[in-house]
């Protein structure tokens, strides 16, 4: 037991429900607060409940028990182990809850200065001594008003003296009470300007404090912050620990077995039948989950090549080959939370990052890898069955998100007016075009056309939002996916991506929400479900479930998998219901008909080291020969940081986007001189894309207005902005 004024630390009993009765818990009285853990081991870890003195009750109920209460949300039913010591307990309470809410009082009074740094003393004084000078010279003007308004009186009381027609006078005698409002006017203004001064002088201190408590609060937010995602984090790999899981099955966590509700008190984390205890503090989440944040222990071995030798090697390598590998990961690490932490509930497009927490891909050409399992959309144009082709069309969405499953790494933002080709009529018959059409909110246009048969255009605009330990990325916008024969036309959105474990831990991605993909000419319907992973569900991760279903509404077929790994159908067989009529069979009761629609495709080998990319995101950044200048790959940041100088790719970062403002700048400047000239401007437009209403979706949107292809055989890129 210890105390020291009314701080106090010691054991008491803590009701925890009816199963359990009272429970041994060390509590620590200190600033104020009461809290509470199972050990005083724990203190350095985990604080099982606080309760703030400032709004509580404290109730005694007899020799030994006593009742703490902040109007309902929080209760603790409290038992000592004497009288005595339950006297002392309740006597320390009540002083620290005297002293918090003396200081809470006092936060709302002017306070001593001492809070106050120097350098804001200063700036007050110096502000303040500004005003007073101000008021001074308009004291003097207020002199001068009124020493030439008594002359001016002077001056029209002597013209009334003398023998002027009557029209005059009346003139002169209206000059004159013009005159004494005037004086009287600048009197009263002066006089504000002295009221607010002091008033300024006054609540200052006030203000000040009040600054100054602010800026403490947000520091203390900051630091409970983490240390919530700290013990969360400790949470959550003490009940794998205890449920023993197996280390590659996230999603086989148990369910939580049922919580005994309590009679009296709070729910807390300690009413749980399991102990928890340590684990090892690199393990956060199983390895096939994520990877860590600081990157490979290996540099690349072509990190020091200079940027014309790497071009050069590239373009060899092109001509015999799509590459296979890019210059390993360097291991300079970086504390997100430092940058992340003053941008919780922001829009993080307008936030400037260090590549640090980039892969050397831009959004145009992750964009671009939705296009990896394209072969789906070949086999869906060769379809005789519309509802057939939807389950390839829907398996085709599920294939873009099999990508990201390690890919915790952010692509670089593109430019405006960035473009990224890809040609790969003779190899896979298709080739595809992206261009950044905004760049706030940032927004990319993508069309991709196949000799197979279907044609896929899209515009996305990218939003993000830091939650505090998770990060939100909500793709809006329309994908269109077309085929030439038959004219079936498909539209479906995105859904909601979530990076995990921003604060502390391995960062891990999922995947949650519904797509609903439809036919516009035949009215067939795809529903998928994407469930957001869950500890304490034994169902399995990532998984993904749809039905494909008529205009009736009634369902052909049902898809089953997982967004990381495949995806399969069964077809819906009728059967007879018991009164003779229709009962659907579901399609995972009949075997025979499963049909696997996607798997993916292996990793490359060493891909931990490479960014996690798949070997289509491996050759997107290999330079080729021809495209237009503004192409992703000729970024040259992006290509540093694919050589590992990371130092240069960030001032090189820094010099784009400050090219970037200074061109948004002067067109702002040129939009605001022919308003006022009168004179018409063009706003800002895309060049290969053009803006207008989908005849489908009724959406404004980006269409490909063609001619991209034309440029590069003509090699005629006069047309294109100077962007790098």
């Amino acid at each position: 037991m210890a105390a020291t004024g009314s701080a106090r630390e010691g054991w008491l009993f803590k009701w925890t429900n009816y199963i359990k009765g009272y429970q041994r818990r060390w509590f620590v009285l200190s600033n104020g607060l009461l809290s509470y853990y199972r050990s005083k081991a724990e203190m350095r870890h985990t604080c099982r409940g606080t309760i703030n003195l400032a709004t509580a009750n404290i109730t005694v109920e007899d020799s030994c028990n006593f009742i703490i209460s902040n109007g309902g949300a929080q209760t603790y039913h409290l038992k000592a182990s004497s009288e005595v010591e339950r006297q002392r307990w309740v006597t320390a309470l009540e002083l620290a809850k005297a002293k918090a809410v003396k200081m809470l009082a006092e936060s709302d009074e002017s306070g001593d200065e001492e809070s106050v740094s120097q350098t804001d003393k200063t700036e007050l004084q110096n502000t303040l001594r500004t005003l007073s000078s101000k008021v001074e010279d308009l004291s003097t003007c207020n002199d001068l008003i009124a020493k030439h308004g008594t002359a001016l009186q002077r001056s029209l009381s002597e013209l009334e003296s003398l023998k002027l027609p009557a029209e005059s006078n009346e003139k002169i005698k209206q000059v004159n009470e013009r005159a004494t409002l005037f004086r009287i006017t600048s009197n009263a203004m002066i006089n504000a300007c002295r009221d607010f001064l002091m008033l300024a002088q006054t609540h200052s201190k006030k203000w000040q404090k009040s600054l100054q408590y602010e800026r403490d609060q947000r520091i203390r937010l900051e630091e409970t912050l983490e240390q919530l995602a700290k013990q969360h984090n400790h949470l959550e790999r003490a009940f794998r620990g205890a449920t023993v899981l197996p280390a590659n099955t996230p999603g086989s966590v148990g369910s939580g077995k049922d919580q005994c509700c309590s009679g009296k008190g709070d729910m807390s984390d300690e009413d749980d039948e399991n102990e928890f205890f340590d684990a090892p503090e690199i393990i956060t989440m199983p390895e096939n989950l994520g990877h860590k944040r600081t990157g490979s222990n290996i540099s690349g071995a072509s990190s020091d090549i200079s940027l014309d030798e790497q071009y050069k090697h590239q373009l060899e390598e092109t001509k015999k080959e799509k590459r296979t590998r890019i210059p390993y990961k360097p291991n300079y690490s970086l504390n997100l939370w430092s940058i992340m932490k003053n941008c919780i509930g922001k829009e993080l497009s307008k936030i400037p990052m260090p590549v640090n927490f980039n892969e050397p891909l831009s959004m145009l050409q992750r964009l671009t890898e939705d296009l990896e399992y394209h072969e789906l959309l070949d086999r869906a144009a060769k379809c005789e069955n519309s509802l057939e082709q939807l389950c390839y069309v829907a398996a085709f969405t599920v294939s873009s998100y099999s990508t990201t499953v390690f890919r915790t790494s952010k692509p670089f933002n593109p430019l405006l007016g960035e473009t990224f080709e890809l040609d790969r009529l003779e190899e896979n018959g298709y080739r595809s075009l992206c261009e950044q059409v905004s760049h706030h909110p940032p927004a990319a246009a993508h069309h991709a056309e196949s000799k197979n048969g279907w044609t896929l255009r899209q515009e996305i605009k990218i939003t993000s939002k830091f939650r505090g330990k998770y990060l939100s990325i909500m793709p809006l916008g329309t994908i269109h996916c077309i085929f030439h024969a038959t004219g079936h036309h498909y539209t479906w959105k995105k859904v909601t991506t979530t990076v995990h474990n921003i604060i502390v831990g391995k960062l891990w991605i999922d995947q949650s929400g519904e797509i609903d993909i439809v036919n516009h000419k035949t009215g067939d319907k795809c529903n998928l479900k994407f469930v957001p992973y869950s500890y304490f569900s034994r169902d399995v991760a990532r998984k993904v479930t749809g039905e494909v279903t008529d205009p009736s509404g009634k369902v052909h077929f049902t898809l089953l998998g997982t967004w990381d790994e495949k995806m399969e159908c069964f077809k819906v067989q009728p059967v007879i219901g018991e009164n003779g009529g229709d009962a659907r069979q579901r399609g995972h009761e009949a075997e025979e008909s499963r049909v696997m629609l996607w798997k993916r495709n292996p990793l490359p080998k060493n891909a931990e080291n490479m960014y996690y990319f798949s070997e289509l995101a491996l050759t997107l950044n290999a330079w080729e020969s021809g495209t237009a200048p503004t192409d992703s790959r000729l970024r040259p940041d992006q290509r540093l940081m694919e050589n590992g100088r990371w130092d240069e790719a960030n001032a090189e970062k820094q010099r784009l986007e400050e090219k970037q403002r200074l061109s948004r700048k002067k067109r702002e400047a040129e939009a605001m001189k022919a308003t006022e000239d009168g004179t018409p401007y063009d706003p800002y437009k895309a060049l290969w894309f053009e803006r207008k209403k989908d005849p489908v979706t009724k959406e404004l949107t980006h269409i490909y207005r063609g001619e991209y292809w034309d440029c590069k055989e003509k090699q005629d890129w006069s047309s294109c902005p100077d962007i790098f």
